[in-house]
């Protein structure tokens, strides 16, 4: 079995501010580790559960040089391999050759949702809201909707309460969840202790791969269509004249292809 594990730092247990998930921030190092603990835990469920073939993307754009590079390399678990730095939802490489599932570890809520822990869409700064055809999709909609593209199906989701309940919401119950914390807001949450959070995932990772009662790959219909609506009319500048695409009003752009896969590629 070939998993792969894509992981964000925002929905880590006891991480609920900006200045913990920023590099060069004073709580950044400290949050390192946690993240890089939770990511371990899944990697030894994936393991137990029989995957041979484990590869772990680090998501997280922590900013400057330690964007997409903020595990903590010392503390890396044996038996996977670890994709550093490479572009946000572009690496599709296990997807082409073959793999089975994919899973989400400290996943975050979509921009807007009251009891997301640093809910936001892709950029706290410029986006606010993305649809994929008429369905609106945080980060892990989106992420699941580029798998699907090659009917991969995203089994597994660890973070806060309403991450787990958007991505079954999106994708089914039968996504395994292993929530590790509770919203209070946008910047306070109440928080399993890290240990109790990485047994938690450990165990459900290797339910979930074990029992193989996985959700359908989600596969939006064709053609599909992304849409995004950004924060500022100028951002819309970025994207004129890509094949494709189109600015519709002054702050929304959208692009159309015959699969996801083709509307994300285009639209960058």
């Amino acid at each position: 079995m070939r998993v792969v594990i894509f992981c964000d730092m925002e929905g880590i247990s006891c991480i609920e501010t900006w200045d913990q998930v920023s590099a060069g921030k004073p709580f950044y190092e400290e949050c390192r580790k946690l993240y890089t603990d939770e990511m371990n835990a899944a990697v030894r469920g994936a393991r137990a559960a029989g995957a041979r073939e484990i590869e772990v993307v680090d998501c997280h754009g922590a900013g400057g040089a330690y964007s997409f590079k903020s595990f903590l390399p010392d503390r890396l678990e044996a038996g996977a391999q670890y994709i550093f730095g490479y572009p946000w939802a572009r690496y599709i490489t296990p997807f082409e050759e073959g793999c089975d599932a994919i899973l989400f570890v400290g996943a975050h809520a979509m921009a807007g949702t009251p009891d997301g822990v640093l809910c936001h869409t892709v950029s706290s700064e410029s986006w606010y809201n993305a649809w994929i055809n008429d369905t609106l999709v945080g980060e892990s909609g989106i992420l699941a909707a580029v798998a699907g593209c090659w009917n991969v199906p995203a089994v597994f989701v660890s973070g806060d309460e309403a991450t787990c309940r958007e991505v079954i919401t999106l994708l089914g119950n039968e996504v395994t969840t292993a929530p590790v914390k509770k919203g209070l807001s946008r910047f306070s949450a109440c928080n399993m202790a890290p240990k109790d959070a990485c047994s938690l995932i450990e165990m459900r990772v290797a339910q979930s791969l074990s029992m193989r009662n996985w959700p359908k790959p989600y596969k939006p219909a064709a053609p599909v269509t992304f849409r995004v609506e950004l924060a500022t009319p100028d951002g819309a500048a970025d994207f004129k004249g890509r094949t494709g695409v189109r600015i519709e009003g002054a702050r929304t752009v959208v692009s159309r292809g015959d699969n996801f896969w083709q509307a994300w590629d285009q639209f960058w």
